[in-house]
């Protein structure tokens, strides 16, 4: 994270270091000069809250303002600006010189995100408005983004702080354990956010105030009742239950989790409930249950405050731990088996991190539990593919790893795990995962096979569309293929107006360091072969588009960008089943395909014979 240029009482930056300066967070929607615009900007010593710099462009208008609030002679403040507004603020509040709060301001909006570790990423938020919060749900949902989403959940600390009365606690503690169990199993199945959906509105009634005496509340509460939000994918609006939002001093919290259809009203319908029928009600938590979430939740929070591993290795355990307690105690099946894919998911991922090691056992352990017990035995292949892939990411974190052995183990273990679950939930990733070790290691007519069984078998899986692109590409060679979208500056591009042209098509991501090695050979070709009928066509696959515009702002491509959000998992991506990057395709001058999977070493070759 570089969020320092000189200090006040060093020499002055150049305008150019102070532009190319940019937000910690991404998507920020502030003026940049480009160009010669540069070179007509103004930057002078503040006049205004504290020593520091201002940038100012050819009007006068103001763009950057960096200070030094304090008079230790560095930077603590950061700000941008859009038509001569500050829209966004990154700030360092304690003064060691790494941001720890992010605020958006003006016509940026009104959020204010906090960074305990200081490490680039917002954990809680101290200002949220109810729009900007529905906003975060439906981008957590287009960005598989669990994290994101679990930062707008009301606390177990925060509502004890409500004072709200003892039956509405009880539903709401009820809800928000739902929605915490809940939301990840949701996040892989939903189809109601896609990767590209874009947040428009909030939509909701005005908000109401549930007065201090109800029920024996101690203050007033105000809250939104059957909020939604507003989307737009692919020209179609939508909508998104968002249900119960609540004000938490100056945020407003999430209560439920999101749904496609807005839902019976929660949160006064709970209040009208009969003192007696809620604590007579089978669906309430118990007091034990509430313990072991409340305890999830603080090592949770502990997790999130540390680096350290061996810290994170006793925490993984803890958690481990609490959800086995929680999956023992709950009374419906469906909760039980939703707990347990979560332990399954958080152990596994926790061993291939590095941070709990000795997790292996526990999925172990917990396969032998589930073997024996009828009711739950369905979740056997679910833990035992979450194991296999632990104990494959172990493997090759050791020391000396033997790829090629490992890996011939991996792929023997996948296939007895087809044979021995032909139909568990988790076998079309489990092909996913056969089709793209045989592709990778140049068995493409297995891999062809791999990919044709999911489209066969698991047609409505989410993973068949990418599967089908993925053979597509495998038999593209000697064939015409079909590519249209949108640049990242909204031009339209269609491959078949570029027949007469050698063509080649990049994949590529910001955060993939070689991909950025093949720009830099991509250029040098296409000064050198453009005139001879060279033409590439980048298809940027990052999450954020924001990551790309200030990338392209950075270093100029003389060549269109294609974008679409849903990264990896975008259209672009998965009309060709594009799996790992960089990807690249060679196009000759009759638009057939020459090479499916080419190798910057090898391009100068094959496009000086296409060129000829």
């Amino acid at each position: 994270m570089q969020i320092a240029v000189a200090a006040p009482g060093e020499a002055a930056p150049t305008v150019d270091q102070a532009i190319g300066l940019k937000p910690v967070q991404q998507g920020i929607g502030y003026n940049t000069p480009l160009g010669e615009q540069v070179k007509k900007c103004k930057i002078e010593a503040a006049k205004s809250g504290g020593s520091g710099w201002v940038i100012r462009g050819e009007s006068g208008q103001l763009l950057r303002r960096f200070l030094d609030t304090n008079n230790d002679n560095k930077l603590d403040q950061w700000s941008y600006y859009k038509d001569g507004l500050e829209v966004y603020r990154d700030v360092d509040a304690n003064f060691n010189g790494k941001a720890d709060q992010y605020r958006w301001l003006g016509t940026g909006g009104s959020r204010w995100g906090l960074d305990r570790d200081e490490d680039g990423s917002i954990d809680s938020w101290k200002v949220i408005s109810p729009e900007e919060a529905a906003a975060e749900v439906i981008a957590a949902l287009s960005t598989k983004d669990a994290k994101r989403f679990q930062r707008l959940l009301l606390s177990t600390e925060e509502l004890k702080a409500l004072g709200v009365g003892k039956t509405l606690e009880k539903d709401l503690r009820e809800r928000l354990a739902t929605t915490r169990r809940d939301f990840d199993s949701l996040l892989k199945t939903q189809k109601m956010v896609a990767s590209n959906a874009k947040w428009l509105q909030f939509g909701a009634t005005r908000p109401g105030i549930i007065p201090a005496g109800t029920d024996g509340a101690t203050a007033d509460l105000l809250a939104y009742d059957h909020a939604a939000a507003i989307i737009e994918t692919d020209g179609k609006h939508g909508q998104v239950s968002i249900g119960t939002l609540v004000r938490v001093s100056d945020s407003w919290r999430i209560v439920d989790l999101p749904k496609s259809e807005s839902s019976a009203g929660f949160f006064y319908a709970s209040i009208e409930r009969a003192p007696d029928v809620v604590e007579g009600s089978s669906g309430n938590i118990n007091a034990g249950l509430q313990k072991l979430l409340d305890e999830l939740e603080k090592i949770d929070e502990q997790s999130a405050a540390t680096t350290s591993t061996a810290t994170l290795a006793t925490l993984n355990r803890s958690r481990a731990d609490v959800l086995e307690k929680i999956a023992a105690q709950a009374t419906k099946l469906e909760d039980r088996m939703n707990w347990v894919r979560q332990f399954a998911d958080t152990v596994s991922a926790a061993v291939q991190s590095g941070e709990y090691p000795k997790g292996i056992q526990r999925l172990e352990s917990m396969m032998s539990k589930l073997a024996k017990d009828k009711d739950a035995s369905s979740l056997v292949p679910y833990v035992k593919f979450h194991h296999m892939t632990a104990e494959y990411g172990q493997k090759l974190q050791k020391p000396n790893a033997d790829f090629v052995k490992i890996q011939g183990q991996w792929v023997k273990d996948l296939e007895a795990f087809v044979k021995a679950y032909p139909k568990s939930e988790s076998t079309p990733d489990v092909i996913l995962q056969l089709a793209m070790a045989n592709e990778f290691s140049g068995k493409e007519s297995s891999a062809s096979k791999w990919y044709s069984k999911i489209i066969s078998d698991f047609a409505s899986s989410a993973i068949a569309t990418k599967a089908a692109g993925a053979k597509r590409r495998l038999e593209s060679v000697g064939r015409s293929i079909e590519l249209r979208g949108k640049t990242v500056d909204g031009l339209s591009i269609d491959l078949a107006e570029h027949r007469g042209k050698v063509v080649l098509i990049h994949y590529w991501a910001t955060w993939c360091q070689p991909c950025k090695e093949d720009l830099k050979t991509i250029k040098a070709l296409q000064a050198k072969y453009a005139s001879k009928g060279f033409a590439p066509i980048g298809i940027n696959l990052d999450n954020d588009q924001q990551a790309l515009k200030d990338y392209l702002r950075a270093t100029a491509l003389s060549w269109p960008q294609l974008y679409e959000e849903g990264g990896l998992d975008s259209r672009l991506a998965n009309e060709l089943g594009v799996l790992t990057l960089p990807t690249m395709l060679l196009i000759d001058k009759s638009g057939r395909v020459v090479r499916r999977n080419i190798h910057s070493t090898e391009l100068e070759t094959e496009i000086a014979k296409l060129t000829k």
